[in-house]
């Protein structure tokens, strides 16, 4: 070795071998929030953007809420695990929602964050020399994340940050995916090494698996001998190929579908056997009436309190996760669960069913049915859609306003929350990867996540749908700077109800008739005459408009639309019915 490479080769820090492993795993982007633990971090971009090295690209977002759900919809739009990078405890604590979004959402994330140094007197470069490093020392940070993430890990030697990158992400790929979380003290990513030190290291996800032949066949004969199989999932649409799969089956067979609480494009909205959307509150009929009833890639199809499966009925579930491990107390009763990728799974099932003898009258009476019940929902959801007599604007009003002005090239990230079930009903998505929800219930996540499907998506559209409540949490001048600084520009549409109607729905559910309901005293409305809007504006040039009336509604979308493919972010505040 030259002395010249000598030199180079000790400049390798454990900083520079993590960012050639993220590189190495196919890494995008790295959704940063940064501080005091980071020098070794902000030295390494501006080595390897100095040398030309290759790395992910680096996405500074203002609030780690941002960055986490940005990194959350980047990953969804392409499904490759994307990075976050945040400051110590501190940094850690601001992902909290966004994190319980991606656990439960089963997101692939790998999310590094630094710590407080260890040594304390100089005896290793990036030791304490500022005061918050005492501060922001504690005994367990990653107690903090320990409930929702699928692994975590402190650095002890910076020398195999490599191998700890390769594990973490190994282990966040691998089903069910989800976040995992690594830290290291500033003394761990300075320590510097012989470049041919580095070690080839090859860690592998863990491969799809696929039900045995004896599973495929036992239900591709329960579905064959039904009188009414129904298929119910909420994110089987992560993976297109699992969409054609499962429309090939209910082609082939008339198998109905529902979708319950989804936050993918599960089965198109206009599919003759699509019979609409488990609402959890609201009897399931279909369910009631089904002799098979198939779930796949779903945590929770119907709430037991409200529906019911026959009892002569049987219950598949098809799941990577069919138990729902992290859910202490769950239960389906009855449940038949097999651990199995959705799409492996379809395509045996179909195999299996094709090999198999039917009664091709009942499968085609069925099939009309289903296609005249569905005829019937979509009419019935229609007449929702009229325009409001009293001239207050309705959510199906201004979902069939969001839909007239949109095409099959762009995508809807959705986070209306009191309003789920119209968004689901009434924006009849059918484009595989044109619709995303969080997965989860931490509010706030579709500001980040537009931009972060934007970044995926640069040529199409993005829209995201969010109530007030939910667009006040995801720190709305956090997102616009970081979109308007990354050229992510997307539409905003705020259900405006005046508040947060979900904890008043909730109180109903329970005290129909209580107090609070008789002196309509819920303590969840906001300031009525906030333009919450113009929070956006902290980046001039953005479109923000308020709209009462229903007749204007339609071009203040189209303007909006026009300013957001013109290269500017736009937020319409659409103000409904009061709570």
């Amino acid at each position: 070795m030259t002395d010249s490479a000598r030199e180079e080769a000790v400049r390798l820090t454990a900083s520079d071998k993590m960012m050639k492993a993220l590189s190495e795993l196919g890494v995008d982007c790295i959704f940063a929030n940064l501080g005091s633990d980071h020098p070794a971090i902000i030295e390494t971009w501006a080595k390897f953007r100095a040398q030309g090295i290759d790395m992910p690209k680096i996405i500074v977002c203002p609030h780690e809420m941002v960055a986490l759900s940005a990194a959350h919809g980047y990953a969804q739009a392409t499904g490759n695990l994307q990075a976050v990078f945040v400051h110590v405890d501190v940094g850690t604590q601001n992902m909290g929602g966004a994190l319980h979004n991606a656990m439960r959402g089963r997101i692939p994330l790998f999310i590094f964050a630094g710590a407080s140094p260890v040594t304390l007197d100089g005896e290793m470069t990036g030791s304490r020399n500022e005061f918050i490093h005492y501060l922001q020392d504690i005994s367990d940070q990653r107690a903090t994340v320990r409930e929702y993430t699928k692994w975590n890990y402190d650095l002890h030697v910076g020398h195999n940050i490599d191998l700890a990158v390769k594990r973490a992400i190994q282990v966040a790929k691998s089903e069910p995916t989800g976040p995992v979380y690594l830290m290291a003290a500033r003394e761990m990513l300075e320590e510097e090494f012989e470049s041919s030190d580095v070690t080839a290291r090859d860690l592998e996800p863990v491969r799809a698996s696929a039900l045995t032949p004896d599973q495929a066949r036992e239900i591709a004969t329960a579905i064959a001998n039904a009188q009414f199989p129904l298929v119910i999932t909420s994110y089987l649409g992560r993976n297109h190929d699992a969409v054609k799969e499962l429309i090939a089956l209910s082609d082939e067979w008339a198998v109905p579908v529902m979708e319950a609480g989804p936050f993918y494009m599960n089965f198109p909205a206009d599919h003759p056997m699509h019979l609409g959307y488990e609402d959890f509150v609201e009897e399931n009929p279909y369910l009631a009436k089904a002799d098979v009833v198939v779930v796949i890639d779903s945590d929770i199809p119907w709430m037991t309190q409200n529906s019911h499966r026959s009892a002569s009925s049987t219950l598949y579930w098809i799941d990577s996760d069919p138990i729902k491990e992290t859910i202490p107390l769950w239960y389906y009763s009855g449940q038949v669960a097999f651990r199995a990728d959705a799409c492996q799974a379809l395509k045996q099932i179909r195999a299996e069913l094709s090999q198999l003898s039917f009664d091709d009258g009942v499968r085609e009476q069925r099939r009309q049915s289903v296609e005249s019940e569905s005829k019937r929902l979509r009419e019935e959801w229609a007449k929702d859609e009229a325009m409001p007599a009293d001239g207050v604007i309705t959510p199906e009003f201004l979902t069939k306003a969001v839909r007239e002005v949109i095409d099959d090239e762009t995508i809807v990230v959705n986070e209306t929350i009191s309003n789920y079930r119209v968004a689901w009903r009434h924006l009849q998505n059918k484009t595989p990867g044109g619709f995303f929800g969080s997965g989860a219930s931490s509010l706030g996540w579709h500001g980040g996540a537009a931009v972060g499907v934007k970044l995926a998506n640069p040529d199409k559209t993005v829209i995201a749908l969010t109530g007030d409540g939910s667009y006040i949490f995801s720190v709305p001048s956090a997102v616009h700077l970081t979109a308007a600084k990354y050229d992510a520009p997307f539409l905003t549409v705020i259900y405006n109800n005046g508040g947060w109607k979900s904890p008043k729905l909730s109180t109903l559910g329970v005290h129909p008739d209580g107090v609070a309901n008789q002196h309509s005293d819920f303590h969840v409305d906001f300031y009525p005459e906030a333009h919450l809007e113009r929070a956006a504006e902290v980046v001039s040039g953005t479109f923000t408009a308020k709209v009462e009336a229903p007749e204007a509604l339609h071009d203040v979308l189209v303007d909006a639309l026009a300013h957001v493919r013109a290269g500017h972010s736009a937020v319409v505040n659409v103000i409904l019915n009061k709570l």
